[in-house]
């Protein structure tokens, strides 16, 4: 028996950079400017976030808020469930966490069990004065108790569905796709 899939775009290029553009208008409105504030995307959708949030930061506020990229692999609680050897990203913090307020930064928000295996290997590089988290995508079906500070759109799914976060760096467009098993 052959499912049928239907994909839906949600967000395009334009919704993108609407979102991210109130998302840094919220950042610096929160922190009171741009002071002890570091930027950390998860790899590796959230990288590329991070990267736009820093520059829209910078063009609102003069000066460049550090930015880091984090790889999480190792941190996950998922990982000795798979029989796949796991695919190592490279972590690339070049700067104290040490009393930062830390802007964590990730594509899409579900069960909230990455974004615990990334609050996890946060702590290992020092001791943040507090973290922050921003997504493009709020999807619901958390099974943990973390919620976003900065989201870009709330996307209420079914389980069944699947959200794609698409981005020119990685996949040579921007939009938000959802996509249904049926």
């Amino acid at each position: 028996m052959t499912k049928n899939k239907s994909t839906k775009i949600v967000m395009d290029k334009d919704g993108i950079d609407r979102c991210l553009t109130r998302i840094a208008y919220e950042i610096l409105e929160k922190n009171k400017g741009i002071e002890n504030l570091v930027l950390v995307g998860v790899r590796t959708g959230g990288v590329y976030l991070a990267e736009r949030l820093q520059k829209k930061i910078s063009c609102i506020e003069a000066g460049k808020i550090p930015l880091g990229i984090l790889d999480i692999t190792l941190y996950r609680d998922d990982i000795s469930a798979s029989n796949k050897k796991p695919r190592l990203g490279k972590t690339k913090i070049p700067f104290s966490l040490d009393n930062k307020k830390v802007v964590l930064i990730d594509d899409v928000l579900f069960t909230g069990r990455t974004i615990r295996a990334a609050m996890d290997a946060l702590i290992d590089f020092g001791r943040p004065k507090m973290i922050q988290l921003a997504v493009l995508i709020d999807r619901g079906h958390r099974e943990l108790p973390i919620r976003a500070d900065f989201v870009g759109k709330n996307l209420p799914s079914s389980l069944w569905e699947a959200v794609s976060v698409n981005l020119v760096e990685k996949n040579g467009v921007d939009e938000v796709v959802i996509e249904e098993g049926t």
